[in-house]
């Protein structure tokens, strides 16, 4: 009885040893660098790091687009209210010193823009 039970312990140790060395040979091939999920994962990260380069190459460039953005608006605000001056200045003028001023510049389709049917001239220059 005694030589059974040893036999069976020896068979068990053996299968235990077998599968110790399966589950190595596989967990080894799981985390190869090259082949597996290990390799998978580095390539992820690097990806990762990558991404995040670009990611902050853009916010920069987005913040000074936005900057940029902000002065042109600023300056095409200001040139707009000067504009509006401009035309306001020329509805209190009369209509031949407009036609003065504007021959200098030898369009005459100008004058015809300023010009303005509206009596109210406080209207106009809003």
């Amino acid at each position: 009885m005694e030589l059974i039970a040893d036999i069976l312990l020896i068979a068990g140790a053996l299968g235990a040893g077998l599968y110790c060395v399966v589950l190595s040979r596989r967990l080894s091939k799981f985390t190869d660098l090259e082949k597996g999920v290990g390799g998978a994962i580095a390539v992820l990260s690097k990806q990762v790091d990558d991404m995040t380069d670009a990611l902050e190459v853009a916010r920069k460039a987005t913040t000074s687009s936005a900057s940029s953005l902000g002065s042109l608006t600023g300056r095409a605000e200001g040139a707009a209210q000067r504009l509006e001056l401009l035309v306001a200045s020329l509805h209190d003028l009369p209509l031949e010193d407009a036609e003065d001023a504007l021959s200098k510049d030898k369009d005459t389709d100008v004058i015809t823009l300023f010009q303005s049917n509206r009596t109210n001239y406080q209207e106009a220059a809003e």
